[in-house]
């Protein structure tokens, strides 16, 4: 007869394990701060302290405890199957802890053993006898909860402890989901470093954090490969990277470089505002090709020979050569800039040739850098391969509409090459819009440097500079709410992972840019990852059953091919009501609401939210913003097209049908305004609802 287990027993027993190893985790800490303070003592020299110091400071951030957070939230106990861990126990947690002989008292999630974690089920015990999971609340150990994998017993989603993780009120940034990542996730997390994917997640099934934690799986395993190459998280705006910025550190990954697209082209600064019509124009995936057309326009052929002098002598480069040398490089493809210089070496070398023909000896450096410099080499490479920049190669083509017809000759029509001039060259209105300019905002000047670029010329000037220079890549990239990418965009991140991977992460019906693809295949190739698998995932762990099926009302009037999302939460509370006051509801559904634990996020079209908040504050309830990075108050008041990507426990939505008109795809961005919400839903309406939700 097994003897009944001595519960307060283990749960002591636990504690204890967790103080040893919070103690262990400062031991290992300590020695890093030392060692950091006398590195410049042992380096051999300067760069050698440098390259040490750059390593002990990253060290010490990585071993950070927050005592808030469990150093470990997961046991495996290993039964006599599995023949290399027989009769091992294992505490499986955010990061490696070692005690002073280096015995290992917590095991990082990321470690191959702990994939059993994850991966193990009744019918897959995968060597264990069980797995045990720890209740945490504010950093102490609460509580646990045993499955006999052994016995067949296993809880799955029924876990109390499980549940209670993914339903804990959300205050604050995103958190990590280590402690909660399922089998299908963990297989995403898991993929190869090779490996590009795309994961068309629904609404709460957790695809940001998988491609965060995927990014950190990937640091650990391939960790001196991306430490030089690094790794890019690319997210839709600034608000979103506040939102995610403190999950990887949580896991000890310190070393992530986190961007919007906008901020990967900052070649220019963003001065003036484009119109639609010229914005659809600029985000084309055809303006890959006008520009291209444009670099290639600027190499010409050599009309006469080179003469050279060299103090006595005078060298001779006839035609024939020249029109050789400048068409082997340009059959090469290289960009415009190493092309340019390329050419130049080659014409040296045909000069030097001589030199060593007429000397017999071969010319020193120097000589070779004073006949690289010269006036007929310089002049040569001018006319035949003048040197170009990114900003003057797109301020030439809007200002010279010849040029631009050239490039632009059966791409784009003479209404849409009108779009592209400025708004001081006439042209007819291809929009038809009253009141719109169908004129580009660009305000151009005599120079590029006189010119106030809109944002999207900034994407045209990277794609021109991607055109002349070598850009810089990353090891491997994600990119998330990644639906909205206009082709051009997606070209961006393209040349910066180039020979790296990519984690793709969207819901198409998340989608609401203008240019949004309905296809996953057309985004896939624009970022040169044509053969990516898109995974779905469409089980739902935040956002409760009843919130889902009501957002999922909307669905069919989107027009994009997806799964419906299905929530496996049936907590949660969802209120649908008619006022006459929106501003005064609103006050008393936030009072409300402030009864309750966690996040309360206010959302209304973005002409609605000064007046919100004003209301708010004469009522005596302090809000916050998108730009507060840590906001004194829980009630955060949001403009619909900032919410994309973020989570509130309780959500007010305040008049839907004001959302939907705010814009042509107004349905898509009032479906991600409904699915924000991780534990009630409350829809303030004075105006019917959108028809879809009737």
């Amino acid at each position: 007869m097994v003897p009944a287990p001595d519960l307060d027993a283990d749960l002591s027993a636990e504690r204890e394990h967790l103080d040893t190893s919070r103690a262990a985790l400062r031991r290992m800490r300590e020695r890093a701060e030392a060692l950091f303070a006398t590195g410049d003592q042992v380096a051999g020299d300067r760069y050698a302290a440098e390259q040490l110091g750059r390593h002990l400071a990253r060290r010490v951030a990585e071993l950070a405890d927050d005592p808030r957070t469990p150093l470990f939230f997961g046991r495996l106990d290993f039964g006599d199957a599995d023949a290399e861990h027989r009769g091992r126990r294992y505490h499986v947690g955010r990061r490696h802890v070692t005690d002073q002989q280096g015995e290992p008292l917590v095991l990082d999630w990321r470690a191959p053993v702990s994939r059993s974690f994850y991966r193990a089920s009744a019918r897959d015990p995968q060597g264990l006898a069980v797995r045990r999971r720890f209740g945490f609340r504010d950093g102490l150990l609460t509580s646990f909860e045993d499955e006999h994998l052994d016995r067949g017993e296993e809880l799955g989603t029924t876990s109390r402890i499980l549940t209670a993780e993914i339903e804990r009120p959300r205050v604050g940034p995103m958190r990590d989901i280590v402690a909660t990542i399922q089998p299908e996730q963990d297989e995403l997390v898991r993929a190869d470093l090779a490996d590009s994917i795309c994961v068309q997640g629904a609404p709460g099934t957790g695809k940001t954090a998988v491609g965060l934690h995927r990014a950190a799986y990937l640091l650990y395993s391939h960790r001196e490969r991306l430490r030089r190459s690094k790794v890019l998280v690319v997210g839709p705006n600034r608000a979103f990277l506040a939102y995610i910025v403190a999950v990887l550190p949580a896991l000890g990954e310190v070393e992530v470089a986190q961007a919007t697209v906008e901020d990967l082209v900052d070649r220019v600064a963003v001065r003036a505002v484009d119109p639609p019509a010229a914005a659809m124009i600029k985000h084309d995936g055809r303006m890959a090709e006008v520009l291209r057309r444009a670099v290639d326009a600027y190499v010409g052929e050599p009309a006469e020979a080179i003469v050279v002098s060299d103090g006595s002598f005078r060298w001779r480069i006839g035609l024939e050569p020249l029109h050789r040398l400048v068409q082997e490089t340009r059959a090469e493809q290289l960009p415009y800039a190493v092309g340019r210089e390329r050419v130049r070496a080659r014409v040296v070398s045909l000069l030097q040739r001589q030199a060593e023909a007429r000397r017999a000896e071969s010319p020193s450096d120097a000589w070779l850098r004073r006949m690289g410099r010269s006036t007929p080499v310089t002049a040569f490479l001018d006319a035949v391969w003048p040197a170009l920049t990114p900003e003057s190669l797109v301020h030439a083509l809007y200002t010279d509409p010849a040029r631009l017809a050239t490039a632009a000759d059966g791409l784009l029509s003479a209404a849409e090459q009108a779009l592209l001039t400025g708004p001081n060259t006439a042209g007819p209105n291809p929009t038809g819009v009253a009141g719109k300019s169908a004129k580009s905002g660009t305000k151009l000047g005599r120079t590029p440097k006189a010119t106030r670029w809109t944002a999207a010329d900034a994407l045209l000037i990277d794609e021109a500079a991607g055109l002349l220079e070598r850009p810089t890549g990353y090891g491997h990239v994600v990119v998330d709410e990644a639906q909205d990418l206009s082709p051009m965009q997606c070209r961006v991140i393209a040349r910066r992972s180039e020979h790296g991977s990519l984690t793709l992460l969207g819901d198409l019906a998340q989608a609401t840019a203008p240019w949004a693809a309905a296809d996953w295949r057309e985004i896939l190739r624009h970022l040169g990852k044509p053969d990516a698998p898109v995974v779905p995932l469409t089980v739902g762990f935040r956002v409760p059953a009843a919130v889902l099926a009501f957002a999922n009302r909307l669905l069919p009037a989107l027009s994009v091919d997806v799964p419906p999302a299905e929530s496996l939460r049936r907590d949660g509370a969802l209120v649908v009501r008619t006022v006459t006051d929106l501003a005064a509801a609103t006050v008393a559904e936030v009072r409300a609401a402030l009864a309750h634990e966690g996040s309360i996020g206010v959302i209304a079209a973005d002409d609605a939210v000064v007046d919100l908040r004003a209301a708010l504050a004469a009522a005596g309830v302090p809000s916050a913003t998108a730009d507060d990075p840590q906001p004194a108050t829980p009630v955060t008041v949001m403009p619909a097209t900032l919410v994309k990507g973020l989570e509130y426990d309780h959500v007010i939505v305040v008049e839907p049908a004001a959302v939907v008109a705010a814009e042509p795809r107004g349905l898509h961005r009032l479906y991600v305004v409904l699915t924000r919400a991780v534990s009630r839903l409350s829809v303030l309406h004075a105006e019917p609802l959108p028809a879809p939700l009737g």
